[in-house]
């Protein structure tokens, strides 16, 4: 029996009604049954101290054993004043410290974001690709899912638009081919 691919979602959104939780939401729907999509919640997760990192706050270290246990994230983010937002990069500096114990080292990575906004999120995940290179994750360079204008394709809290869901769709199955190369035991 094949292994089922565990995929951690990470949201970098803490409202209620995020589009990009939506996003995650129809990813996790649309995933076949070679994977599992387990979406985390940064709720609860207070800001970087780095005065506490080696010995960092419950929120944190249960979210750092989440990320090593998966074998791949997919990351949903909006995108704030053309970069990712606060609560996202928190996150990320919390699960890659203290230096040597980096959670996101070798993971590989998926990258889709949703906005109201012509392009999509594209800067944000432009950024979040350059935090991928220091933390030495693997990031998909294709398909790139980047939903504009989402008033048009979201309906009551839900991915509605075919073209959108199929390039979800793709993101997800992509990520399963991807994941393995970097499993213990794989000839790169």
């Amino acid at each position: 029996m094949p292994k089922i691919i565990q995929i951690l979602g990470i949201v970098g959104s803490l409202r209620k009604n995020s589009l990009n939780r939506a996003l995650m939401d129809a990813a996790v729907e649309l995933a076949p049954p070679e994977a599992k999509i387990e979406v985390a919640s940064l709720d609860g997760i207070p800001l970087f101290n780095q005065d506490l990192e080696n010995d960092p706050p419950q929120a944190v270290t249960w979210l750092k054993a989440k990320v090593r246990k998966a074998d791949a994230i997919l990351f949903a983010t909006p995108e704030y004043n053309y970069s990712i937002p606060g609560v996202l990069k928190n996150a990320i500096d919390w699960a890659s410290r203290p230096y040597q114990d980096n959670a996101w080292n070798g993971k590989p990575c998926g990258i889709m974001g949703v906005s109201t906004g012509m392009i999509g999120t594209a800067r944000a995940q432009s950024h979040l690709r350059l935090s991928c290179v220091f933390l030495n994750m693997f990031p998909l360079n294709r398909p790139q899912v980047f939903i504009s204008y989402a008033e048009e394709k979201f309906k009551n809290g839900r991915l509605e638009d075919q073209k959108s869901r199929d390039k979800v769709e793709e993101m997800v199955n992509s990520l399963i081919q991807w994941a393995p190369k970097f499993m213990p035991g794989h000839d790169v």
